[in-house]
């Protein structure tokens, strides 16, 4: 008997979104405040199903999209960062790192449940939400799933995750 597996992989060009962040490095340095085109793929494992397919190619599209969408056009701050604070007012978020500080108006703002707005933590973070979707779909979770969000042309983070559960 063979050991085989199979996965699907998604990447297309509407897999992007636009956001601005800073993320600190090396225990004390702040980057600026820049921006990315982010790119995003994914890649699921599973078995064959009745149908001889693997995934719902456009359950996957769908979800994607939406999901790059809800981050487009937004400043991206963690939440649970320990030396950047984000304090939200009534219209707007104040940002502290040490002696520099930030505001930007509330709506232009996406406060993400992660330490820091790194590009592996967005991956995680994509893949999650994801699952969460697919899951609401009514969808089998996949035996694996990887996501890559691409913030430079080339320089991806990646998260996988082997037999993952639907996130809370």
């Amino acid at each position: 008997m063979q050991d085989e597996s199979y996965y699907v992989e998604i990447q297309k060009e509407e897999f992007t979104f636009s956001a601005a962040h800073f993320i600190t490095f090396n225990q004390d340095i702040c980057e600026r405040l820049h921006g990315h085109n982010y790119g995003v793929r994914c890649r699921i494992d599973a078995g064959l199903d009745e149908n001889q397919y693997v995934y719902d190619f456009i359950a996957v599209r769908d979800s994607l999209k939406m999901i790059c969408h809800d981050l487009d056009h937004f400043m991206l701050l963690p939440d649970s960062h320990p030396q950047i604070k984000v304090v939200q007012h009534s219209k707007e978020i104040e940002v502290t790192f040490e002696d520099r500080r930030w505001v930007f108006p509330t709506g232009d703002c996406k406060v993400l449940p992660m330490s820091n707005t790194t590009v592996e933590l967005l991956a995680k973070y994509i893949g999650e939400q994801l699952l969460k979707r697919l899951a609401e779909l009514g969808l089998e979770m996949p035996k694996a799933i990887e996501l890559g969000v691409d913030e430079n042309n080339g320089q991806w983070g990646v998260w996988r995750c082997q037999y993952p559960e639907v996130p809370a």
